[in-house]
């Protein structure tokens, strides 16, 4: 097995496309996971459907617009 020293990482593509971490953005996260743990309650306890919770977490994800959504369902 060979090992290779790495003395320069490379610049990537991604690297430009960073947008960096403001106040907030952190509050839209936080406001996300709040509304989602308030959903996950809300449909344990009946008080919603299947259908219902997934409609208001579309709308919550296009709202606060977390880290990563371009990678949920």
């Amino acid at each position: 097995m060979q090992v290779k020293q790495i003395t320069e990482l490379p610049t990537s593509q991604f690297a430009a496309k960073r947008k960096p971490v403001t106040e907030e953005r952190l509050q839209c996260e936080y406001d996300y996971y709040r509304s989602l743990k308030l959903l996950q309650k809300m449909l344990n306890a009946g008080m919603i459907t299947q259908e219902e919770f997934e409609k208001i977490d579309r709308r919550n994800r296009h709202s606060f617009s977390p880290f990563g959504v371009e990678l949920m369902p």
